[in-house]
């Protein structure tokens, strides 16, 4: 429809021309009829219907455009994205500020607590996927929540394939998920960041099955507050690969339910031996204050079944 009265209206202004204006006087018919035509009730609301149309059209081809490439799951303004689960309370519920949005920053704050008592949590990004590559910049901050956890000194994670955050029961304290576990330097200790930690799951590594529950990266250690990215290459339940600075500092397989390091689940839910092959995506609070300055992801999955497609545009978007 839209087509055709498109076509309408340029025959009607280019209908006495059988060629482009050639000279200066036909020019000034053209331009003559154009203005005639444009203020004509009928021709106008035409005009009008197919700008619109243009409209949409070039709306839709950039958005559609855009989700291919990097998005931006932080919008950097505020949390409207993301869902939120502490345990000890009730799915969505913020407790006490945990999460909150200042100066383009997500900061992970405890200001609000009397004792951190093991009240983790995550906040989950609105959708699951199953192919991507994810890029965090993060930096930790301040001092840890009174009653925290020695090991929770300066510690966070970006949870990979994590179980559906409405499926947490309300005392469950981490997601049956892959953890890719961040780690800041405490000024004394080799602390390397971007390992793996598995609550309610199993990996492969070295092709074999790996059951302890956390495995060491080979970066370096990142100590003070510095911002520190880290990227996480997520294929389906093949390979996930770890990359801090450019480099692979850690690579795993087969990622699936199973093992323990998970409290207060719903059984119905953890189903060992279930292929991880997609989840969603959250990041931690376990008690030391933290700031995410970028959580951008690039989607994967219309190039997973295309080795060739796969690897052109990993080695784009590595470098960017």
């Amino acid at each position: 429809m839209e087509r055709s009265i498109g076509i309408d209206f340029i025959s009607q202004i280019f209908g006495s021309f059988k060629s482009p204006p050639q000279n200066a006087l036909s020019a000034i018919d053209f331009r003559k009829k154009f203005i005639f035509l444009a203020h004509n009730p009928n021709v106008a609301m035409k005009l009008k219907s197919i700008y619109l149309t243009v409209l949409f059209l070039s709306f839709f081809i950039l958005n559609a455009n855009a989700q291919k490439g990097w998005i931006n799951l932080f919008n950097g303004k505020d949390l409207k994205d993301w869902n939120i689960k502490i345990a000890k309370h009730e799915y969505k519920e913020n407790y006490a500020n945990t999460f909150r949005v200042e100066n383009g920053v997500i900061k992970v704050s405890y200001d609000g607590y009397n004792e951190f008592d093991q009240q983790y949590g995550h906040i989950f990004y609105k959708k699951p996927f199953s192919a991507y590559l994810l890029k965090v910049t993060y930096r930790f901050v301040g001092e840890q929540a009174k009653g925290g956890e020695g090991w929770a000194t300066r510690n966070s994670g970006a949870m990979l394939h994590c179980q559906d955050p409405a499926t947490m029961l309300k005392d469950q304290d981490f997601p049956i998920s892959i953890e890719g576990q961040i780690l800041g330097g405490d000024g004394e200790h080799e602390r390397h960041t971007s390992n793996v930690c598995t609550p309610g799951t199993l990996i492969n590594y070295n092709g074999k099955l790996f059951t302890p529950h956390c495995l060491d990266s080979k970066s370096k250690t990142y100590a003070g507050d510095q911002w520190v990215t880290a990227e996480f290459l997520v294929l389906g339940d093949s390979v996930i690969k770890h990359i801090i600075a450019g480099e692979v500092v850690l690579e795993y397989t087969k990622p699936k339910i199973g093992g323990g390091n998970v409290s207060n689940f719903d059984p119905k839910v953890k189903i060992d031996g279930k292929a991880l092959t997609s989840g969603y995506i959250s990041l931690q609070s376990e008690s030391h204050p933290i700031e995410f300055k970028t959580v951008k992801l690039y989607d994967l999955e219309p190039y997973q079944k295309n080795k060739a497609k796969l690897d052109k545009v990993l080695a784009k978007i590595l470098k960017e």
